[in-house]
C-alpha cells in the first residue's frame, strides 16, 4: 500500500421549509434531492450489493438533516417529481407535434429518470433519505460527519458562546438523527480561526477580547478532525487580493497578523499528512486534513475539469414551461443560443475516460508521495455534495465509476478520515494561520462591502441573547423557557452564512436580504414578547399566536437549550 484516498462530501442547504418555493426556496431542496442526494445514494449502495464499500466520508449538515426528516419535505418532494413527471410528458407530446425525434427522446429520457427517483425514494428508501445513508454508514461503507447547526461561518461569529451553541447543536443533531456521536465536522466553508486577542470588524462593537481557537470547541465536544484548505496546510496566508478593497477585513487581517505566533518551528509540512492542531500549545487540539489542490481542480472547475466537457447536460439552459433540460455544455465559451441538443447515451465515454484518468491521478499522486518520502500518506478530495448531480448532472455515475477502478488499485487504499485517523494519528502538532477554502481565502465572501450590515444584526442579536440566557438560566418558567428557546433558534437561522454568500455571488441577493431581515424581526419581537410577559405574567392572545406561528415555521432542533447561550470561561493569552 502506497497511499489513501477519500472523498469528502459535504452536503448543505440553508433551512427554506417555510419560507419560500420558486425559485428560491424548497425547490433548492427538491432539486438536491432529486438530482444529488438520491442518486448518490443509489449509487453507493450499486456499489455495496457489488462487495465494493464506498468509503466515502458524507457531511451532513445538521440543518439539512432536519429539512429531510421533516413530512413537509416528504409530501413536497412527492408533488415535485409529480410535477416533473407531467411536464416531461408535455414536452414529449409537445416534441411529437413537432416531429423533432431526438428531444421527444430526451423527454422520455427525463420522463424515465423522475419516475426511477420517484420510485426509488417511495419503495426503496420508504421517503427516509437520511435512513439510508445511516444505514451505509452503520454496515461500514460511509462515515457520516456533523457541521454547525446552521453553518455559522466560525471566523466571524461574534462571540465564543456562539460558536459553542453551533457546535453543540450541531453534535446533538447528528446524534438524534445517526444515533451515535460524530468523529469529524467539516467547518462551514472550511473556515478556520486560531486564538487571539479579537475585536469585532464592526465598529459599533469595538470591545477586544481572547477568542479560543476553534479547534478548542472541537476538542470540547469530542470531534476528533476536520478539513481545512492546502494554504492552511502549508502555513500559507490566507488574506489573498481582497484585503485591500474593503477595511474592515483589512482590520481583521492585521489583528491575526499581530497576534498570531506559529507554535512550531518552521517544519516542512505535506498536504498528505494530518496534523494535530492547537493554536494554544495545550491539549485543547483536534486533527486537520488538509484538502488536495491538484486534484480538485479536475472536478470543480467548469472550466479546466471534467464538468466542461461538451457532450455533458449544460446546467443553465431550461425549456419551459416544466424546466427540462434538453441541452448540452457544448463547449465552454458557447453561448445559450449556440448550445446544441444533448445525446445521453454520448456521455458514458467521457466518464469512462475521466474516471480512469482521475483514478490515474490519484494513483500517481500518492506513488511519488511514498518514494519521495518513504511514508504512505492520504489525499484528501473534499468537494460540495451537489456538485455531483445538480451541477453536474453525470457526476454521480462518474464518482461511482472512479471507486470501482481505485478499489482494484494495489497501491491505494480507500478509507474514511475516521477510519484512518484510528490507525495514522498526527505525528506533528502545528498552529494554522485564519482562512477559509472561499473566495481569496480569507473572509472577503463573507464580509465585504455588501454584508458589513448583516453583521451588525448578528452580532446585536448574539449579545442579546447570552445576556438573557445569563439572566434567566436558572429560571423554572415553563414560558420564559419556551420564548427562549425560540428566540435561540431565530438566531441559529440568522447565523447562517449562506446569506452572506448568496449576497456576494448576487445568486439570490433578495431572498438572502430578506431572509435575514425576517429573522431578525423576529429576535427582536420575541424579546418584547418576553419583556411584556415579565410585566404583566401572562402572554395575550395575539402573542401566542405569534410565537405558535414562529415555532410552527422553524420546527427545528428540539433539543436545543438557550441556556447553551449562557456566557463561558474566557481564555487567557
Amino acid at each position: 500500500m502506497k497511499g489513501y484516498f477519500t472523498f469528502v462530501l459535504h452536503s448543505h442547504l440553508p433551512y427554506v421549509i417555510n419560507h419560500g418555493e420558486w425559485p428560491h426556496g424548497m425547490d433548492w431542496l427538491y432539486e438536491a434531492a432529486a438530482e444529488t442526494y438520491l442518486p448518490l445514494l443509489k449509487e453507493f449502495d450499486s456499489l455495496a450489493a457489488e462487495g465494493i464499500s464506498a468509503k466515502v466520508t458524507l457531511g451532513i449538515t445538521p440543518i439539512l438533516a432536519e429539512q429531510l426528516a421533516a413530512d413537509k419535505f416528504r409530501y413536497g418532494l412527492i408533488n415535485y417529481l409529480d410535477q416533473k413527471i407531467a411536464a416531461a410528458e408535455d414536452n414529449r407530446v409537445e416534441f411529437v407535434h413537432l416531429g423533432n425525434r431526438h428531444l421527444e427522446y430526451v423527454a422520455q429520457y427525463w420522463l424515465n429518470y423522475y419516475n426511477d427517483i420517484k420510485t426509488s425514494f417511495n419503495d426503496i428508501y420508504n421517503q427516509d433519505i437520511l435512513a439510508g445513508f445511516r444505514k451505509l454508514q452503520d454496515s461500514g461503507h460511509l462515515e457520516i460527519i456533523t457541521c454547525a447547526a446552521t453553518h455559522g461561518y466560525f471566523p466571524l461569529l461574534g462571540s465564543d458562546e456562539a460558536i459553542d451553541a453551533q457546535v453543540r447543536v450541531g453534535k446533538e443533531t447528528y446524534e438524534r438523527h445517526f444515533g451515535r456521536a460524530p468523529k469529524g465536522m467539516w467547518l462551514p466553508e472550511c473556515a478556520y480561526r486560531p486564538s487571539y486577542e479579537w475585536s469585532s470588524p464592526v465598529a459599533e462593537y469595538p470591545k477586544k477580547f481572547y477568542r479560543k481557537g476553534v479547534e478548542e470547541f472541537l476538542y470540547k465536544y469530542d470531534i476528533r478532525y476536520f478539513i481545512v484548505d492546502k494554504h492552511l496546510i502549508m502555513g500559507g496566508e490566507g488574506k489573498g487580493v481582497y484585503i485591500d478593497r474593503f477595511s474592515s477585513l483589512k482590520q481583521l487581517w492585521s489583528q491575526f497578523e499581530k497576534s498570531w505566533k506559529p507554535n512550531e518551528e518552521n517544519a516542512e509540512r505535506s498536504i498528505y499528512e494530518n496534523y494535530l492542531v492547537s493554536s494554544t500549545g495545550t491539549s485543547r487540539a483536534a486533527v486537520a486534513y488538509g484538502r488536495h489542490e491538484e486534484s480538485a481542480l479536475q472536478v470543480w472547475s467548469g472550466e479546466y475539469g471534467y464538468p466542461g466537457d461538451g457532450r455533458y447536460l449544460d446546467f443553465h439552459k431550461k425549456h419551459y414551461p416544466g424546466g427540462h433540460r434538453f441541452w448540452k455544455v457544448t463547449s465552454a465559451k458557447a453561448d445559450l443560443a449556440d448550445k446544441q441538443e444533448y445525446y445521453p447515451d454520448d456521455v458514458e465515454d467521457a466518464l469512462e475516460n475521466q474516471a480512469s484518468h482521475f483514478a490515474g491521478l490519484i494513483n500517481d499522486y500518492l506513488v511519488n508521495n511514498y518514494n519521495e518520502t518513504g511514508t504512505v500518506g492520504i489525499l484528501t478530495a473534499p468537494f460540495d455534495t451537489e456538485l455531483f448531480g445538480h451541477w453536474w448532472f453525470e457526476g454521480p455515475r462518474w464518482l461511482g465509476k472512479v471507486l470501482r477502478k481505485l478499489n482494484e488499485s494495489q497501491d491505494v487504499g480507500r478509507v474514511t478520515l475516521g477510519e484512518h485517523l484510528k490507525e495514522n494519528p498526527p505525528k506533528v502538532s502545528v498552529s494554522l494561520p485564519e482562512g477559509s477554502w472561499g473566495q481569496g481565502g480569507f473572509h472577503y465572501i463573507w464580509l465585504n462591502e455588501w454584508t458589513e450590515w448583516t453583521w451588525k444584526h448578528i452580532y446585536s442579536a448574539e449579545d442579546r441573547m447570552t445576556k438573557l440566557a445569563d439572566k434567566h438560566k436558572d429560571t423554572d418558567d415553563e414560558t420564559v423557557r419556551r420564548i427562549l428557546n425560540i428566540m435561540a433558534r431565530e438566531l441559529l437561522l440568522l447565523e447562517s452564512s449562506d446569506w452572506q454568500f448568496l449576497i456576494s455571488t448576487w445568486s439570490a441577493r433578495d431572498y438572502a436580504e430578506e431572509r435575514i431581515a425576517v429573522h431578525d424581526g423576529r429576535i427582536k419581537r420575541i424579546a418584547d414578547i418576553l419583556d411584556a410577559y415579565l410585566t404583566r405574567g401572562s402572554l395575550d392572545e395575539r402573542q401566542e399566536n405569534y410565537l405558535q406561528r414562529i415555532q410552527a415555521d422553524d420546527d427545528v432542533f428540539p433539543t436545543l437549550d438557550f441556556t447553551y447561550w449562557c456566557s463561558l470561561e474566557k481564555n487567557n493569552p
